[in-house]
This record gives structure tokens, sequence and C-alpha cells, in this order.
């Protein structure tokens, strides 16, 4: 079945390319390095003011591309090999009065060795957030009620008090455990 259906597709992709050339119309079918990318959008959900990255493999190695983000109203800007030779990156900003909907993001490649290429993706613009908004984590405050104070309690007099009273009961326990063990009785 797969074999069927991959000799299917490829013959279809041929009989398009011979019939393009037969016309002279440009053919969807790209060879070489670099194929037939898309143009990726990343975040593909943003929010007025948010950058936006795009980048592509259909300009091939070392490809630059002409980058067309006027339907949000951010104009052109430049896709340029990233840190992977094969892809060209780009970025720009959604303006921040940009109006909900979904939006055609282009790029048309300068192909090494000639000849052009369009690619396109969508850009979604809302205007809630995809993400979590982040929170500062929660410390806690005030004190322990134990009924004994605390170090940081509203009373340092009473809590000095506290640990004044806690050593006198310390060191006469120990007064008294170390008569017996002399065998002076209580």
């Amino acid at each position: 079945m797969r074999r069927t259906a991959a000799r299917l597709l490829t013959g279809t992709a041929l009989a398009v390319t011979v019939a393009g050339a037969a016309t002279g119309v440009a053919s969807p079918v790209y060879g070489g390095t670099g194929g037939g990318g898309a143009l990726e959008v990343y975040p593909k959900t943003v929010t007025p003011g948010a950058q936006v990255t795009v980048n592509t493999t259909a300009c091939g190695v070392g490809g630059t591309a002409a980058g067309d983000a006027s339907a949000v109203g951010a104009g052109a800007f430049v896709l340029a090999p990233g840190t992977h030779q094969e892809v060209a990156v780009g970025q720009f900003r959604v303006p921040p009065g940009a109006q909900p909907g979904t939006y055609e993001i282009v790029a048309r490649c300068d192909r090494e060795g000639g000849g052009r290429q369009e690619v396109s993706g969508d850009l979604v613009v809302t205007l809630t957030s995809t993400r979590e908004p982040v929170r500062p984590p929660v410390h806690p405050r005030g004190s322990v009620k134990t009924g004994v104070g605390g170090a940081l309690g509203p009373d340092p007099v009473r809590t000095a008090g506290g640990v004044a009273a806690l050593a006198v009961a310390a060191a006469g326990g120990t007064w008294l455990l170390h008569r017996r063990a002399r065998g002076d009785g209580i």
C-alpha cells in the first residue's frame, strides 16, 4: 500500500513538473538544497507588541530572503542565514495597535544559483496571552501562634523574659540532677 501511494505521488509530481516545463509555468516542485520549505512562525499566536521569529529552509544553503509582515502592520524585515546554514532566520515586532486576527507573513527568497521562491506562514494575533502569567513566589509573613512567643514576635521584652525563664528552669533542673547524682537528696 505504501509503495503504491509513493509511486502515485512521485508520478503526480513528475507529471506536474513536465506539464509546467511544457507550458512555461513555474513548477511547485523544488529540487536541490533547501527544498520547498514553508515559513515557520514562532510563536504562532501572539499579543500586540510581541517579538516574532520566522525561519525557512526554502532559501537553500546561505540563502537570504526579504520578509514582509505588512499584513499585520510590521512592515519589511530581513531573513539571513542563522546558526544552521540551511535555515534563514528573521525577526519583527507586532505593532502595539495590531487588531486580533490571522495574518499571512511572506518571505521571498533569492536562491543561490538564481531563481526566486515565495513562502508564507500564518500569525495569529489575540488580545489575551496564551501563556500563564509569571507570578512572584509568595513568602510567609508574621509569626507562628505557638503560645510560647517568637524571636521576631510583636513584643521583644516578653520574648526576652521567656528566654530568661527557660534558662533559669534549665539551670535549676541541672542543679537538682547534680545533687541527686551525689546522693545529697532533695
